[in-house]
Parts: structure tokens; C-alpha cells; sequence
């Protein structure tokens, strides 16, 4: 099952947003399900600890998180992996605060194994890659730029079809994995750690 999860930051286009709608359900962060809303998308329900969204909109549509030790996109990713989403695309995660931005990664590293999880900006794609998901592959064109980071520390980072490829080495937060480049067939990762690695949109 595939899930759309609307942010209340800034979202891409609506070129960007419109192909990740047919077949997904479309779920709202608080009052990034108004965001959605206004922009011309049905909301099937809201999560969050519903501090910001319009209660008025949306009466007996919303599911409350009120832990408050993690963030809303947190409890949401881990709510709709547990009910068995197994890709989640989100939007609206942009603009805002520096601390939400840096949040977002955050809340990927909470986020439990069990599906591909999709940051989607005007002009590329953050995957996150967790090491119970097991390998990933992603379509990088020959000479196309694309960065990895290690969202937690890892000792055993493999990554093949670039052109700098890692057989085993660790790797923690840093700037060593940004600005890789393509070689024409797919870029497979995986990590014992968890990683985002950011592809160009097509």
C-alpha cells in the first residue's frame, strides 16, 4: 500500500505532487492536511497531535498522537508503517524553520523498517534507506550527480554503480558522501546504519 503524507511546510508543485496521488492514500501532518486541501487534494484523515489544524474542517476524520517526545512527522510515518504501508511519499516538508528542515532527517531515523520512504522537493527526491529494508536501487543517468549521508553512524557501507563506491567503510554525518556521480546503470546501497541518499528529479 502507498500512502501520500502532507506536511504543513512548503510543498513542491503541483507537477511534482499530482503523480504521487493516483493509487496512494493521501494522509494529512496537522494542518498540513488544510495545506492539501487548499491546493485541491481529498484528505482521507489527519494526523498529529492536532495543535495547528482547522478542527472545524475536519471533525471525526482525525486520528490523535499526542506523545509528545517526537515530532508529528514521526508518530505519522510510524502510525501508517504499522498499519502496513509499506511506501510512504512525503510532501510539504520544505521551507519553514531550519529546526523542522533538520527534523524532517530526524524523523526518518525514527522511523521504523518496513517501508521506502520518498522526501519529495522541486528538484529531487530524498530516499531513506534503513538496514532491515535491505538493499536498495536507484535509476542515477551516466554523469548525474547525487549525495549520500549517513543519518546514524555506520560501520559497513556498500554502494555500487558510482563513480566513488564504497565496499564496507564506515561512515557517520559528514560531507564524504555528497556530490557522487552516476555511471549510467543503477546505484544499489545498503548500510548496517540508516542513510538518505538524494537523487535528481527527472
Amino acid at each position: 500500500m502507498r500512502a501520500l503524507l502532507w506536511c504543513n511546510g512548503q510543498p513542491p508543485s503541483d507537477a511534482v505532487v499530482s503523480p504521487l496521488v493516483e493509487g496512494a492514500a493521501c494522509f494529512g501532518v496537522d494542518a498540513g492536511a488544510d495545506r492539501a486541501v487548499e491546493a485541491g487534494y481529498k484528505v482521507k484523515q489527519v494526523l498529529g497531535d492536532l495543535d495547528s489544524a482547522d478542527s472545524s474542517r475536519w471533525s471525526g476524520m482525525t486520528h490523535e498522537l499526542s506523545d509528545q517526545s517526537s515530532s508529528d512527522l514521526a508518530k505519522s510515518l510510524s502510525l501508517l508503517i504499522e498499519r502496513g504501508y509499506t511506501e510512504i511519499e512525503v510532501v510539504g516538508a520544505d521551507g519553514g524553520s531550519t529546526s523542522h528542515f533538520l527534523g524532517s532527517w530526524a524523523a526518518l531515523c525514527e522511523a521504523p523498517p518496513g517501508a521506502a520512504i520518498r522526501l519529495h522537493h522541486e528538484d529531487s527526491i530524498t530516499h531513506r534507506v534503513h538496514p532491515d529494508d535491505g538493499e536498495r536501487e536507484f535509476l542515477v543517468s551516466a554523469g548525474e550527480e547525487f549525495s549520500v549521508f549517513a543519518l546514524s553512524p555506520c560501520q559497513g557501507v556498500h554502494l555500487h554503480g558510482a563513480r566513488w563506491e564504497l565496499d564496507g567503510e564506515s561512515m557517520a554525518l559528514s560531507t564524504a558522501g555528497l556530490h557522487n556521480v552516476g555511471t549510467g546503470g543503477p546505484v544499489r546501497v545498503r548500510a548496517d546504519g540508516i542513510l538518505v541518499v538524494i537523487v535528481r528529479r527527472d
